[in-house]
């Protein structure tokens, strides 16, 4: 299965706290990138880890604190950051505001809240990226003699990845892994190698609103990534062994991709 999970870096000066909150996040599908108690520690993991989401507690180890740390952490490379604290003090609130916090979750928390907050400091963190970020909210086109459906899903893309809901939690996906894009009436299924993804969205709203031009329609049914075709012919591309057909509408807009000599 060729996705990554999101990967959060747990800042919390309280051991047994950090490791039940670990846990629980584990069991949700997100994965921990690491724990520390001070700000040195915390540092390094930050810097040698592939983080996607910081949880801070204000109050850790040593003489810095959590604001301090997350202050400087924004300032190698900005990512959604949920303070977990018992201080509610104004001093307190106005310090960590300067470091733009997605999130400020007063202790005791529940998983519950911080999986919400996570959710939220992903959506929020995507739209504010530009131009590489976007919020795409997926539902299936109306039709006017119908109802819209509410069940919503959520994707969201930053620079070369895009973020797809799998039960509670994202799982990060490389535009680039992507292989090719078939469409079911409403839904899609998204094809990387090792793995099949269903999406309840439309072909158009895909194409349409993520940033990835290398994807490209060559049947009302099929997208095809440029990068994966290995050869092709008047009526078909292949992909290795995969063969898709192109449809006599899309065939002008494809072969365009190519630099004629």
């Amino acid at each position: 299965m060729n996705t990554e999970n999101i990967r959060v870096l747990i800042v919390e000066d309280e051991a047994i706290v950090a490791m039940d909150l670990a846990a629980g996040l584990e069991s949700e599908g997100y994965e921990v990138a690491g724990i520390a108690d001070n700000a040195e520690d915390a540092l390094q993991l930050f810097r040698e880890e592939d983080v996607d989401i910081l949880l801070m507690d204000i109050s850790i180890m040593g003489e810095r604190d959590g604001i301090s740390v997350a202050g400087e952490m924004m300032e190698q490379r900005a990512i959604p950051l949920i303070y977990l604290t018992a201080l509610t003090d104004a001093e307190t609130i106005s310090r960590a505001k300067h470091t733009r916090p997605s999130a400020f979750l007063t202790k005791p928390y529940t998983l519950t809240n911080v999986r919400i907050a996570m959710e939220m400091a992903m959506h929020n963190f995507a739209a504010s990226q530009e131009p590489g970020g976007k919020v795409i909210p997926l539902q299936p086109e109306k039709k006017e003699t119908e109802s819209v459906d509410t069940g919503k899903e959520t994707i969201l893309q930053l620079k070369d990845y895009i973020f797809v809901k799998h039960n509670y939690a994202f799982v990060k996906v490389r535009l680039s892994d992507i292989r090719y894009i078939e469409a079911d009436n409403n839904y899609i299924h998204l094809v990387i190698p090792g793995n099949r993804m269903l999406l309840r969205l439309s072909m158009n709203q895909l194409l349409e609103k993520i940033n990835y031009p290398r994807l490209v329609r060559i049947h009302r049914s099929f997208a095809v990534n440029m990068e994966h075709i290995t050869a092709f012919t008047d009526y078909e591309v292949r992909l290795d062994q995969q063969e898709l057909p192109i449809g006599r509408s899309y065939k002008e807009d494809f072969l365009r991709n190519f630099n004629s000599r």
